[in-house]
């Protein structure tokens, strides 16, 4: 029990760490490019004090756990002032892919550490298959360092390949809908209407095209974790 408290301990810590760095690589993107606002809000750390958001960076992760076996949920967004960026027109954008790129730059490093780790492939696919199981997962990784940092590794892997594609769902208040704004300008009446309807299109978005949306986020995954082996 106690080696599966400490596997959920690494597992918690590992997702907020990775959604503290998405966030954190928003603010200093609008830094390179002229907006100072994360700079003076005191944003571009990592310290998890300033980003954690009590709803989305507990709550909904713990009630994800309970019902459906992993957490997910978000930090507080990094501030930034889109009409201080030098390139109004694709500021915003490179802003919003700022956090995605992060996570997968994350997901290749991990990626590339666990490929050189020499355990047998048979026992890399069995810790990927037992990831989200912690009592299995405890059970094959016992008495292996080797084995142990793989499944770090892995879960590194996981929670940043899923921030970083299913951020790229182009529906505010997702990034991938500042991406698309800039490629397909709208009216400004427009935006403001998407913008505060997003989260309920989001969420029809997910319900409607859940079995969809589920098979590209998992081929995402096995892709990340074949290259892992």
């Amino acid at each position: 029990m106690s080696q599966e408290i400490i596997l959920i301990a690494f597992y918690i810590v590992i997702f907020l760490y990775s959604v503290i760095i998405h966030e954190v690589m928003h603010g200093f993107v609008a830094l390179k490019f002229g907006d100072s606002t994360a700079k003076y809000a005191g944003r571009l750390n990592l310290n998890p004090i300033k980003h954690i958001d009590p709803w989305g960076s507990v709550v909904v992760p713990l009630l994800m756990y309970l019902t459906f076996g992993f957490p997910f949920g978000w930090a507080k967004p990094v501030p930034y002032n889109p009409y201080n960026l030098r390139d109004q027109k694709w500021g915003p954008a490179l802003v919003a892919l700022g956090g995605p790129l992060s996570n997968i730059i994350l997901a290749l490093v991990a990626v590339l550490a666990a490929r050189i780790i020499s355990i047998p492939t048979p026992l890399k696919i069995e810790i990927v298959r037992n990831l989200n199981d912690f009592s299995n997962l405890s059970t094959v990784i016992a008495g292996s360092v080797g084995s142990i940092f793989f499944a770090l590794l892995i879960m590194i892997v996981f929670w940043n390949v899923l921030l970083a594609f299913f951020n790229l769902i182009p529906f505010p208040p997702l990034d991938g809908s500042k991406i698309i704004l800039a490629i397909f300008p709208i009216k400004t009446e427009t935006m403001i209407l998407l913008e505060n309807l997003g989260f309920l299109l989001l969420l029809v978005f997910i319900f409607v095209f859940s079995g969809p949306l589920g098979t590209f986020l998992n081929f995402m995954l096995n892709l990340f974790f074949s290259l892992a082996l």
